[in-house]
């Protein structure tokens, strides 16, 4: 009987027990800090609606391109557990900012350079929602909102950027640097713009000016970490699983564009 070959066959135990520890470090330390993305209650139930409706489509596309994706290369579901599983680590790690929202890495990423941004719009709800139902971290009234800047926006600038800098700069670390800092760091535009939508005392732009203030503070030096961190996760990768990341070219990038 033929038996398909993990991406993680060729990792090493200490590497694999690291991981893991830092899962469990994740979990347990995550609860005894302030709620992370935006809490449950903040937002009025038309806005809750509203980022839903522009979340949508996004999550209804990805479905399709991990269905697609799964189909032409079953071995690509590691990798996608993997991209999930970097996520929840990173957005689980979080520094308190303003009343009702956090700082944090949102770990999206390494996601984006794997597979593109649509297959982030369907992993970044499932790490959201179990935040938000086993950690208390955020909530169900502002899953849509939550989801439209860390899942949908923030994967799709940070997916721009790693294009364009693919094309014109031609070196992966550099792209792949770029891409999660422009993925964390838009996702906190986006949540800036949902929070002074509704608290910005009759001036849209200073609400939100407001908001985008506070949370540089702590958010630019982790989205330049977190970007370092992808790269070396990716790097790893590249060593390690460089058979299964050629085999992402079913999701649409060529097995040259991806080893490089």
């Amino acid at each position: 009987m033929f038996i398909p070959r993990s991406p993680f066959s060729s990792f090493p135990v200490s590497r694999l027990r690291f991981a893991c520890a830092l899962a469990a470090f994740a979990l347990i330390a995550a609860p005894r800090s302030y709620a992370m993305h935006i809490t449950e209650g903040f937002l009025p139930p038309f806005w809750c609606l509203f980022w839903t409706a522009l979340y949508l489509p996004f999550f209804i596309r990805g479905l399709g391109v991990i269905k697609r994706a799964v189909a032409e290369n079953p071995r690509a579901k590691l990798l996608l557990a993997m991209a999930a599983a970097f996520c929840f680590v990173l957005s689980a790690l979080k520094i308190p900012s303003v009343t009702g929202s956090s700082s944090h890495p949102t770990g999206v990423g390494l996601g984006v350079v794997l597979f593109g941004p649509s297959v982030m719009s369907v992993l970044g709800l499932i790490v959201l929602t179990f935040q938000a139902l086993l950690l208390a971290h955020g909530g169900l009234t502002t899953l849509g909102a939550n989801a439209f800047s860390m899942a949908a926006a923030g994967p799709l600038i940070g997916y721009a950027f790693y294009r364009l800098s693919s094309r014109f700069i031609k070196s992966k670390p550099v792209a792949v640097f770029l891409a999660a800092f422009w993925a964390d760091l838009s996702t906190y535009v986006i949540t800036s713009i949902e929070l002074g939508a509704v608290f910005n005392s009759g001036d849209l732009a200073s609400g939100v000016l407001k908001f985008m203030g506070i949370f540089a503070v702590t958010q630019i030096p982790l989205a330049i970490i977190e970007a370092l961190v992808t790269v070396v996760v990716f790097n790893t990768l590249s060593s390690l699983c460089k058979e299964d990341l050629q085999s992402l070219r079913a999701l649409g990038r060529s097995p040259q564009e991806v080893s490089r």
